[in-house]
This record gives structure tokens, sequence and C-alpha cells, in this order.
């Protein structure tokens, strides 16, 4: 039994069918548990980069992209540009009221913002949750199902990076404490 209540009820193996790992995590997965079980295990070895995949792979999209939100939210300061600011205002706003409208809005702001930041990345983790990825007048593509959550991990994997370069460990700890609280059903938001 998981207290991950956010998660989906599937294993880590069926999970898995939808990203891939690092070489290095294959050994500390456990397929055929829960995903926390895998979860832990890549983040007791530091694997964080593996860990994220899988736990934005397990959660909802909104909790998913919310997450991405956070830690794009963390690396802001007073350099960052207009663009990257409403890219994050925009994917904030899809997280509390999903609409087409917002979904189109993170669209062109993840295009504009050409997906080089973790507020690009999130902005574009809302836009394929829903809807086409064709341009608007061109036939409906709808986004493979775990599309968004690819752009989650980069996102929450890039503001660790760029928070810290040389040592992200801190902040990957810090990102991962916050999807596990989304997971367990809270909103994200840790004491540091």
């Amino acid at each position: 039994m998981t207290d991950l209540v956010k998660v989906n009820a599937l294993t880590a193996a069926e999970l898995l069918k939808n990203f891939d790992v690092s070489e290095e995590a294959e050994e500390h997965l456990v397929p055929d548990t829960a995903p926390e079980v895998s979860i832990n295990r890549l983040m007791e070895v530091g694997l964080y980069p593996d860990a994220i995949k899988l736990l934005a792979h397990g959660l909802p999209k909104r909790e998913a992209v919310w997450w991405a939100c956070l830690a794009a939210r963390d690396i802001q300061n007073p350099q960052t540009d207009e663009d990257n600011i409403n890219a994050l205002i925009a994917a904030e706003s899809w997280t509390k009221k999903p609409s087409e409208e917002g979904r189109l809005r993170c669209k062109l702001l993840g295009e504009k913002t050409k997906h080089k930041t973790p507020a690009s990345w999130a902005a574009t983790a809302a836009s394929w949750c829903h809807g086409s990825l064709a341009a608007e007048g061109e036939p409906v593509i709808e986004p493979p199902q775990h599309l968004y959550a690819h752009a989650v991990a980069g996102s929450i994997t890039l503001a660790a990076v760029l928070y810290d370069p040389v040592d992200p460990s801190e902040r990957f700890v810090r990102y991962m404490k916050q999807g596990l609280d989304l997971a367990r059903g809270g909103n994200g938001r840790i004491e540091e």
C-alpha cells in the first residue's frame, strides 16, 4: 500500500512503459510494486532525475504541472524576462482552472520562450495535457497521454541544475519533497 494517494494506481513497471530511465537507475527499480518503492530507492542513491521522471508520470496532470510551476517559481529572480514570467503565470493559471483558452496561451508562451527555461517547460507541459498539438485550423493531433510528464520532468530537472550547476542535489531533494507532498494530497508548498 502506498501513501501517495494522488499517484496512479499503477505499478512502477506500467509507468515505465512511457519513458526511459538511466542505466544506473534500472538496478534500483522494483517494477511490480507501487511507484513509491522505486521512487524512494532512486532517491536513496541520488538518482533524482530518474525519481522525478517516475513521479511526474504517476501524478495527475494538474498536480504534475503545478509541481513544475513550483520549481520554476523557485528560480525566478529580478533578471527573469517578461516572457518567462508570463509563461509561468499562464501555467499556474492553467493548473487552477484548466481551459482550452489557457492551454493555448501556455502553448504560445512555451513556443515563444523556445523551451529553454523551467517556466517555458511548465507552460509546455500544460499545453500538452489536452487539446491538439497541431496549429489552429489543422486536423487535430491529440498529445500522447504522458507527453506532459516529460515536460514536467524536464522543467524540474532544469530548475535544479540552473539553481546550482555544480551540485544540484539540495534542490533535487527540495523538489522531490514538493512532488511527494503533492502525491500525498498536499499543495506542494514545503518549509525549507
